[in-house]
């Protein structure tokens, strides 16, 4: 247990270099705070002054300055309560801005490998939950963390001032709560850790639930999947509520011990009164300052509680933080001079490649050149490393054995913008985001002029229905291209890559959803574009790669055939399935 609090402070450690902009707010913050207890420390000293002089002695001017004494005290000290709040809060909000930037930044770098290992329901979980909860407990600590120590034995060493016998209780009733107070909190520190994993299972299970939808009600999967997020959610509700009951043994256990303490300090004071040691006022001083004690700890017990959970938080952010990208840069020898390299050449050089957790390649020994220009077509099964090999070029992913060069020159040596800056890619899974089709497609190239983008919609098959909508390249497209068919939403991401004139043209099986006619037109106009750059074309129609300069075919990630089309039938058997059962064989001629 001293370990994992060890961890976790160490983890805020490092996270509070995100607060060094706020460091004024940072100390006016709790100054402001202990000028506020300041002021509340004297407050039953001014009372008891009010009772022994003025009320004892009938003095109703005595009663009336130090009543205006009490007002004054409320009044700065109401001052410096919403000033401290302030800054507080200022420095908290801005703390938790830049850490939330900050890890959206780092998330950023970061290469499909290792957001797959995290999973991005987790993520979300770090980038939101987590983060407000450190927010709070920032917010809390500047706020309370002296303030309420600072109340508590201020009221303590006053109270021996004002009768030494009478002070033993605070004396004994303070290390007793104390004691409780952070025994709850060792119990119940490392539980609020589980409750964020917990969280992060409800937060990941309801994701995929909202994604697919359509799946799991088309196979009417509806009573299984709330079954299985119920208890997911059960388990998240027990382990809350577990916590829950320790850390709301603090209140009641707390304020058993404090008015048992008052019943003494009563008991003491009466004793003390009876002897003539001890005056009416300074009792009624000695139980404001055993509220005040009271008021505090119950205040320091919440903090410390809230502070568990920004710990733990803090631990599960860092530990984000902590995963460095496998995407540096590494130094290659024997780099070709600039002479020797091909615009647009990519070489896979004896190419495997391996997923975490995984024990076979998704990709084994690759070996092909697709030169400058080269239209490539890479086909195979489902599963057989088609979408694998070719993230490999961007460098989504980094190879496990081999190399793959891009103009001569090894992919990691390239910095990420140098080399994805020579690549136009369309993913599988069409991605448009919230604004216009222009917004959308100015992504690809921001200074386009409006003749680029047309001819990218033309090139691209998106004009015909780019020029039917209302606002032309204006209209609206919402999050995820939700008001946009599968067909729109693919020729838009490829108009999108063509609008950047890349070096690599990289279509991950993105004419999925376009008819066969569609898809003719595209691959004319593919071939009708002013620069001539090497296209890598993925998908499961041999139509669509049949007119490939060279076809690889995929096997369990094995490269099992390659050459053109009308070699590949005579060659290669997979191939020959894969066509044939798209297209009748007619005798003595090949559809």
């Amino acid at each position: 247990m001293v370990n994992i609090e060890l961890g976790m402070e160490k983890a805020m450690k490092k996270l509070l270099v995100y607060m060094k902009n706020y460091k004024k707010e940072c100390v006016l913050g709790p100054l402001f705070k202990l000028l506020e207890a300041g002021f509340d420390l004297t407050v039953p000293l001014v009372t008891a002054a009010i009772i022994d002089y003025g009320i004892a002695n009938q003095d109703k001017s005595y009663v009336i300055r130090y009543g205006g004494v009490l007002l004054l005290l409320a009044l700065i000290g109401l001052v410096c309560s919403i000033t401290a709040q302030f800054f507080a809060a200022k420095a908290a909000v801005g703390f938790a801005a830049n850490l939330r930037h900050a890890l959206f930044s780092h998330i950023e770098q970061l290469s499909f490998s290792e957001i797959d290992q995290i999973g991005t329901s987790t993520l979300i979980t770090r980038m939101t939950s987590d983060i407000n909860q450190v927010q709070s407990g920032v917010n809390m600590a500047l706020r309370l963390f002296l303030r309420s120590p600072f109340i508590v034995f201020g009221a303590m060493i006053l109270a021996f001032f004002i009768n030494l016998q009478a002070a033993l209780v605070f004396a004994i009733v303070i290390p007793m709560l104390a004691l409780v107070i952070f025994g709850i909190m060792g119990v119940s520190m490392p539980l609020y850790k589980k409750v964020q994993g917990a969280l992060d299972r409800v937060l990941g299970s309801t994701r995929e639930n909202l994604t697919g939808i359509r799946v799991i009600r088309a196979f009417h999967r509806e009573a299984e999947e709330e079954e299985q997020f119920c208890e997911e959610n059960d388990f998240l509700a027990k382990s809350q509520l577990f916590v829950g009951r320790i850390s709301a043994l603090t209140n009641p256990v707390t304020y058993v011990m404090i008015n048992g303490a008052l019943i003494v300090l009563l008991w003491v004071s009466g004793v003390r009164i009876d002897a003539g040691s001890l005056t009416s006022g300074e009792v009624i001083a000695l139980i404001n300052y055993l509220s005040q004690i009271l008021v505090e700890l119950i205040k320091l017990a919440n903090t410390i509680v809230l502070s568990n959970k920004a710990l733990a938080c803090a631990a599960r952010v860092e530990s984000v933080m902590d995963v460095n990208s496998s995407l540096g840069i590494q130094e290659m020898f024997n780099v070709p001079s600039v002479g020797e390299k091909k615009k647009g050449q990519v070489v896979f050089e004896g190419v495997s490649m391996c997923y975490q957790g995984s024990q076979e390649p998704s990709v084994a020994g690759v070996n092909f050149v697709a030169e400058p220009g080269d239209t490539i077509g890479i086909i195979g099964g489902t599963g057989s490393g088609k979408s694998t090999l070719v993230n490999l070029i961007p460098r989504f992913y980094d190879v496990s054995e081999g190399c793959v060069k891009v103009d001569g020159q090894d992919v990691r040596s390239y910095s990420l913008k140098e080399l994805r800056d020579r690549i136009g890619i369309v993913m599988q899974k069409a991605v448009l985001f919230k604004g216009t089709i222009r917004e959308n497609l100015l992504w690809g190239n921001e200074d386009a002029t409006d003749e680029e983008l047309r001819e990218a919609l033309e090139l691209s098959q998106s004009m015909e229905f780019v020029e039917k909508k209302e606002d032309g390249m204006e209209s609206f497209v919402e999050q995820g291209g939700r008001n946009l068919s599968g067909g729109q939403k693919q020729r838009l991401t490829i108009a999108r890559a063509l609008i950047r004139k890349p070096e690599i043209l990289i279509f991950d099986d993105s004419t999925s959803a376009l008819d066969y006619a569609t898809d003719a037109k595209l691959r004319s106009g593919l071939k009708k574009l002013s620069y001539h750059p090497t296209i890598f074309m993925v998908s499961q129609r041999t139509s669509s790669i049949r007119h490939a300069d060279k076809i690889i075919v995929l096997e369990d990630g094995e490269v099992i055939g390659m050459g053109t089309h009308n070699e590949l039938l005579e060659n290669c058997q997979v191939y020959a399935e894969i066509h044939y059962s798209q297209y009748q064989k007619k005798e003595g001629k090949v559809e």
